[in-house]
């Protein structure tokens, strides 16, 4: 499985034979980042917000999740759970499923999910996490969300960076929650098979694809 970043909270996770997903996509002109170019079969979306829903910035997609449930798509196995979305609104957690590894995008959480939230969430390889406040968790709470999951591996998401527009907090404020060096080597792609998790947690920062 590869993970690719595009800034704000939109990945493209891909595996070889099965549909590719893209999470979050965004409008460009509220997220700051570039005009996403990409093209996925499955797009996810955690909540409606133009930094989240635009859908159709993912060309070739057929399947669009922004709700709860179960869903089973060419092999891949989505689960959607509502939960630590801002007072009043709904914020999907979307757990997917290639087979030998599960990657949970937790979209905009703020609040820390319940007890019930994490079981339906199940086990968790990969963490998509928001770490830069906003709408989204700021770095402590993340950290405390991150304990509480016990992930293989965390890709933080959703913090400023040179590109992006809305008032956020660095990386770094994250990392150092993690007890890592704000100087956390950054890579183009995450590529992670069922082998290669880690037992202990580890924070892979990833560069935003142009």
């Amino acid at each position: 499985m590869e993970i690719s970043w595009y800034g704000h909270s939109c990945f493209r996770i891909t595996e070889r034979g099965m549909p590719t997903v893209v999470t979050d996509p965004f409008d460009h002109e509220v997220a700051g980042y570039a005009a996403l170019k990409l093209k996925g079969d499955i797009v996810t979306v955690s909540h409606d917000a133009p930094g989240h829903n635009f859908i159709k910035a993912a060309k070739g997609n057929q399947w669009e999740l922004s709700g709860p449930g179960e869903y089973e798509i060419g092999g891949v196995f989505i689960t959607g759970v509502a939960a630590g979305g801002k007072k009043g609104e709904r914020n999907m957690v979307y757990v997917i499923d290639h087979g030998s590894v599960t990657v949970a995008h937790f979209g905009d959480m703020q609040e820390v999910p319940t007890q019930a939230q994490v079981e339906a969430l199940g086990t968790v390889n990969v963490a998509l996490v928001p770490v830069g406040g906003g709408n989204g968790m700021n770095a402590a709470r993340a950290a405390e969300v991150v304990s509480l999951i016990e992930p293989g591996i965390v890709v933080p998401m959703h913090y400023k960076t040179k590109a992006s527009k809305p008032n956020l907090e660095p990386l770094s404020r994250f990392l150092q929650e993690m007890g890592i060096s704000a100087d956390e080597k950054a890579e183009d792609s995450l590529k992670v098979t069922a082998s290669s998790v880690p037992t202990e947690t580890q924070v892979v920062v990833l560069n935003p694809r142009s």
